[in-house]
C-alpha cells in the first residue's frame, strides 16, 4: 500500500451521509459489500449500500466515489436507484463480517472482528480490506469484554476466506478472479449452460460486462437472456458501446426496444445511432467515446485523460481536438494528437499546437477493407470517424477491426502462449 492512501475503518463510516458532487445528499452509508478470495488474500471493497431518503436501499460501486474525508462519502453523481440485491461472491461487512469469530493463524487463537479498515490501491480505484481490529477472549463487538485488542494485517487471521472445494459458482469465480476477461470468456464458453447461467448471476456488471464482449455471440445472447431484464441494460451499458450495439443488433426487435427503454437516455441515444450503420463500417465498428479534447485544453489535461484505467490501450494512444459540444457528435473535427506527442511537451502546452491534421479521417460509410488498410498504411492503433459535417463521430479501435477480420468461430478456440524452450526453459 502507498503510505499516502489513508486508512478508513469501516465502523467510521456506518450512517454517513452521502453527497452528490453539487452538495446535495443522496442518502447515507449502511454497509459495505466486499468480495472474499480464496486463501488470505484481502478481499476488494466493490461498493456501499447506501440508503437513499426514499428509505430505499441501493448499491454504489466505489469507481463512482470520488471522495470518502471528514464524514461524508461524495459520488460522481452517476447512482443506479435500482434496489441493492446481494449476490453469492458478496459478504455484508456490518451484517456478516463485524463480531465474527476466526482465529489468529500463528497462534490458533480464537478472537472476535470488532472493526476492519480499508485502503485504495496506489494509482488504482480498486479498494481492499487490509487489516483487522480483533478482541482476545470471548467477547464479542456488543459485548463490552475486557480482552486485549489488537490490529493486525488480514493475512494474519483465518475463518473469513472461501473455502477452495464445494462453493460452487462461488468457488469458480474466486479461482479465475485474475484472469483476462477473454480467459475468463474461454472458461465460461466451455461450462454447461447452468453452470454459465450460475457464474454470470454472480460477477458484478462491470465484470460481465467486459467477459460479454470476449464470447462468441450465441452465449453473448444467452446470458443476457437468462438476467433480470433491469440488469441486462445496466450490463449493457457497462459494455463498450460499439459491442453493445452489436449484441443489440442481434436480438429480436421487441426484446431489442425494452432493454433500449431502461437503458439511460443518452446511452440508449449512442446505441440507436451505432445500430444505424452498417456493421462493416466504419460507424457500425466505432465505438462513441473516444477521448476529445477541447482546443484549448493542455498535455496536462490530455495526460490526466488517458491515465483512466478504465479506457483500452488503443483509446488511450490519442485524443481527438475538437470544437465544442465534446460529446460526439462533437463540434469542427481539428485532428489527433498521439500520446507519444503528449510526452514529449512540457504540459501548458496547448494540444491544438500539436495537431496531427494530415491524414484524412475515416468517413462512417467506408467499408471494413478500407479501415483495414488504413490502419495497416498508417500504422495506427485507432482512427477518427468524421462525417460531412466535420463532426467527430466516435473512433475504430485496431482491436474491433481484427474481430471483424477474423473467422467468425475464433473467440470459440483457446489461445495459449507456447514456450519454445518448454518449462525447462525458463
Amino acid at each position: 500500500m502507498a503510505a499516502s492512501a489513508p486508512r478508513i475503518f469501516v465502523s467510521h463510516l456506518s450512517g454517513v451521509a452521502v453527497f452528490d458532487p453539487t452538495g446535495d445528499q443522496v442518502g447515507r452509508v449502511r454497509d459495505l459489500v466486499v468480495m472474499l478470495r480464496v486463501g488470505r488474500r484481502s478481499p476488494r471493497l466493490l461498493g456501499l449500500v447506501v440508503e437513499l431518503t426514499t428509505r430505499r436501499r441501493v448499491f454504489l460501486p466505489m469507481t463512482r466515489v470520488t471522495g470518502v474525508e471528514s464524514g461524508q462519502v461524495i459520488t460522481t453523481g452517476v447512482l443506479n436507484v435500482r434496489r441493492f440485491e446481494q449476490r453469492p461472491t458478496e459478504r455484508l461487512v456490518f451484517g456478516d463480517l463485524l463480531d465474527r469469530r476466526v482465529r489468529l493463524v500463528e497462534t490458533g487463537e480464537e478472537v472476535t472482528v470488532l472493526d476492519l479498515s480499508v485502503q485504495q490501491l496506489p494509482a488504482r480505484r480498486d479498494w481492499e480490506v487490509d487489516r483487522v481490529f480483533v478482541r482476545r477472549g470471548k467477547g464479542g463487538t456488543f459485548r463490552r469484554s475486557k480482552g486485549e485488542t489488537i490490529l493486525v494485517e488480514w493475512s494474519a487471521v483465518t475463518g473469513f476466506s472461501l473455502e477452495e472445494q464445494g462453493q460452487g459458482a462461488e468457488s469458480l469465480l474466486a479461482t479465475f478472479e485474475q484472469l483476462r476477461p477473454a480467459d475468463l470468456a474461454n472458461v465460461l464458453h466451455h461450462l454447461s449452460a447452468k453452470r454459465r447461467a450460475e457464474v454470470a448471476a454472480a460477477l458484478d456488471d462491470d465484470r460481465l460486462a467486459d467477459v460479454l464482449e470476449e464470447l462468441p455471440e450465441d452465449d453473448q445472447i444467452e446470458i443476457l437472456g437468462k438476467l433480470q431484464e433491469e440488469r441486462a441494460a445496466d450490463v449493457l451499458e457497462a459494455m463498450d458501446p460499439d459491442d453493445a450495439a452489436d449484441l443489440l443488433g442481434e436480438l429480436p426487435e421487441e426484446e431489442k426496444e425494452r432493454l433500449l427503454s431502461l437503458m439511460k437516455p443518452a446511452d440508449a441515444a449512442d446505441m440507436r445511432r451505432l445500430m444505424s450503420y452498417e456493421e462493416k463500417t466504419a460507424g457500425g465498428l466505432m465505438t462513441t467515446e473516444p477521448i476529445v479534447l477541447r482546443p484549448d485544453d493542455t498535455v496536462a489535461d490530455a495526460l490526466a485523460r488517458i491515465r483512466n484505467p478504465d479506457l483500452s490501450p488503443a483509446l488511450a494512444a490519442q485524443v481527438y481536438v475538437c470544437r465544442p459540444p465534446d460529446e460526439t457528435p462533437t463540434g469542427k473535427y481539428l485532428g489527433t494528437v498521439h500520446f507519444q506527442r503528449l510526452l514529449r511537451d512540457p504540459p501548458y502546452t496547448l494540444v491544438s499546437s500539436l495537431l496531427d491534421d494530415d491524414l484524412q479521417p475515416l468517413a462512417p460509410d467506408a467499408a471494413l477493407p478500407v479501415v483495414a488498410g488504413f490502419f495497416a498504411t498508417y500504422d495506427m492503433v485507432a482512427a477518427p470517424v468524421v462525417d460531412e459535417s466535420g463532426s467527430l463521430l466516435g473512433a475504430v479501435t485496431v482491436d474491433d477491426v481484427l474481430d471483424h477480420m477474423l473467422p467468425d468461430d475464433w473467440r470459440e478456440t483457446e489461445f495459449h502462449l507456447e514456450d519454445e524452450g518448454g518449462a525447462d526453459g525458463l
